[in-house]
């Protein structure tokens, strides 16, 4: 999505979460816990997926998008699909996305990544994009990271 930002993965923890479990220091109860409205909300607003249950390996996961923000009011906290997330990326300023992959047959969850959308982050890359233009357009070329140094020793 062109409006994602502040993305955080929780990979690595799950990898940790699942290193645990087959070593026996934590039970399969512990990690396959999805309560029945997390399971409905895989059945109704998921997202299937390719990748199987790495827990017991009999159904593909299901990703649940969970939306939060302050102008949500009393939608916050839903569950939507995906398809919805870019309409109410245009037209909210800011709200948080939580994405859970469940196992409908054996009840794994886990928090996969959560991030920002709004149109907030569009207005910034217009600007951006508008200053740089501009920029360009006056003929001043804005030159940035290690390649501005370069070019400012040559000159």
């Amino acid at each position: 999505m062109r409006t994602q930002r502040q993305v955080v993965d929780y990979s690595l923890q799950k990898r940790v979460l699942l290193r645990d479990l087959h070593n026996g220091k934590i039970g399969t109860l512990e990690v396959c816990d999805a309560s029945p409205y997390l399971k409905n909300a895989a059945r109704f607003h998921g997202e299937p997926t390719d990748d199987r249950c790495p827990v017991c390996r009999r159904d593909n996961l299901t990703l649940v998008h969970y939306i939060y923000g302050d102008e949500l009011k009393q939608s916050a906290g839903q569950a939507r699909k995906l398809a919805e997330l870019p309409v109410l990326a245009t037209a909210l300023r800011e709200f948080q996305v939580f994405v859970v992959e469940v196992c409908q047959s054996c009840a794994w969850n886990h928090l996969t990544e959560q991030y920002l959308l709004g149109r907030d982050a569009l207005q910034s890359d217009e600007l951006t994009r508008s200053a740089a233009f501009a920029a360009s357009a006056s003929g001043r070329h804005h030159e940035t990271g290690s390649s501005s140094r370069h070019w400012e020793g040559r000159q």
